[in-house]
């Protein structure tokens, strides 16, 4: 930290020496530096020498943003920078989506603080990350991320910023002004700065106008800023499938070309890139558009090489579109679920394959689940809290067609029935099985204890994958399974 702070100083004395005249006016300005001690010159607020951007101030009347539709924690981290001297402004998918019409959920704030002076005004704060370094502040309930103005990264030094091989920056702790931030950052309609004071929308980089298009624009070379970081190409897609934006040309022309560079993400961070790309309500238009530009086989391989099946492709399509309905409708979803359709069609094909080399169908279908899942955690993780649903989803599909004796109550009993369930649905909405085993669990589950007692009665004993009993004791089974009311015996 001493290293970092004494280079700032370092390149913050070169550079002020060769705009004397500049500082002169900035002397003459009052001091607003709080009582608290000195402030050492912040590289926060170095003139960015790359940008030959015109601002374009837009004020309160001619814009549509009001505060009343800023949290109010976002709103008291602006007065707390403000009032201790710091530039303070909302900024990124919180003033794009309010000047859309929307409720943002999250607001970000912009501001010439580092970290570390920022942290010391907000109790319970917490500095997080390593490649960029962010504050975590607390107001209430509420966590807003505060950022600090970035700088080029050829502007910094070794500790500060380095890039791999393929140029993708691994580290980017240069700090910079409001204008070399608003370059720095990805898309024009995420540059876009918000201030309470005066109320007026600060553009650099023509974000308004492209809101007014409804494009999705990079800022500065396409091809330079995803190899900086691949992982831009997703959130390309994800704004315009979000949106309802089209890329605009120059910015989607590199995508097929780069696509492989997101092997180089780690499988954590893909992780939570897939959530946001298929769990946030389009999950559906963002995968037809990760296909469109050669992506979808970098995030979901075995998925990719079953679409040429049909049966695979609507049933892909249905668990999104699904999930898309769920989330709309404020109801639960889970990576679970979805990891176990995306990956299900290279599952049930290796399981067969396997089956017809002649080993049973229990024991295929686990040496199938491994293997694929292994193979997707090369491209993204899946953490064990859903990856063990999903296999037990997976493996009560061959356990769901035997519903004779006690079988079927104790599958409904099953923590995993429910999504198993509605996973044979979206089978038999495929065309990947036969209709009705799930019309029969749907009437299952809707009858009352004597109904369901008759429906298990009258599984044909020849039924489909197994659902004929065999031996005594199953027999036995279900002769005592009933008392002289009828009624289920108790345990």
């Amino acid at each position: 930290m001493f290293n970092t702070l004494i280079s700032r100083i370092k390149r913050w004395h070169d550079k002020s020496k060769s705009a004397e005249g500049d500082s002169t006016a900035e002397s003459s300005r009052p001091d607003t530096t709080p009582s608290r001690g000195p402030r050492p010159p912040s590289p926060g607020r170095k003139k960015s020498k790359r940008s030959n951007n015109t601002r374009t101030v837009v004020p309160r009347g001619d814009h549509c943003l009001s505060r009343r539709d800023v949290s109010r924690a976002a709103l008291t981290v602006m007065k707390r920078l403000q009032e201790a001297g710091f530039e303070a402004y909302i900024v990124g998918g919180g003033v794009r989506d309010l000047l859309l019409g929307g409720h943002p959920k999250d607001f970000d704030v912009a501001t010439d603080a580092t970290p570390e002076q920022a942290k010391q005004l907000f109790r319970g704060a917490r500095i997080v990350g390593r490649r960029f370094r962010i504050l975590h502040a607390r107001i209430g309930r509420e966590v807003i991320e505060v950022t600090t103005f970035r700088g080029h990264h050829s502007d910094g030094e070794a500790h500060e910023a380095q890039q791999s091989e393929h140029g993708m920056l691994l580290r980017d702790n240069v700090y910079g002004d409001l204008e070399s931030d608003a370059v720095r950052r990805d898309f024009t309609v995420n540059a876009l700065y918000y201030t309470t004071n005066g109320f007026e929308i600060h553009d650099y980089t023509g974000g308004i106008q492209d809101i007014e298009q409804r494009l999705i624009r990079m800022i500065g070379d396409p091809e330079t800023r995803y190899k900086e970081d691949p992982v831009r190409m997703l959130r390309a897609v994800r704004f315009a499938a979000k949106l309802g934006f089209d890329i605009e040309p120059g910015t989607a022309a590199p995508l097929h070309k780069l696509a492989p560079l997101l092997r180089n993400i780690a499988p954590a961070r893909l992780f939570d890139e897939v959530l946001k790309l298929l769990m946030s309500g389009n999950g559906e238009r963002t995968f037809e558009l990760l296909r469109e530009y050669e992506l979808w086989p970098h995030l979901f391989p075995d998925n990719a090489r079953m679409l040429d099946n049909p049966e695979a492709l609507a049933l892909t399509r249905q668990a999104l579109r699904n999930t898309d309905t769920r989330i709309r409708s404020d109801q639960r979803v889970t990576p679970a679920f979805l990891y176990a359709a995306l990956l299900w069609p290279a599952v049930n094909s290796e399981q067969k394959f396997l089956t017809e080399k002649g080993i049973p169908p229990v024991p295929a279908l686990a040496q199938a689940a491994q293997k694929i899942t292994s193979a997707q955690l090369v491209h993204t993780a899946i953490p064990k809290r859903f990856s063990m649903p999903m296999r037990e989803i997976w493996d009560m599909q061959s356990r769901l067609p035997r519903r004779g004796g006690e079988r079927a109550f104790r599958l409904m009993e099953h923590p995993r029935f429910r999504a198993a369930y509605d996973f044979l649905l979206l089978r038999e909405d495929s065309g990947e099985i036969p209709s009705g085993l799930g019309q029969w669990w749907t009437e299952f589950q809707q009858q009352d204890e004597e109904q369901r007692l008759q429906m298990v009665r009258d599984v044909p004993r020849n039924g489909p994958r197994g659902s004929k009993s065999r031996g005594r004791r199953n027999r036995g089974g279900r002769r005592n399974r009933t008392n002289k009311g009828g009624e289920r015996p108790s345990n």
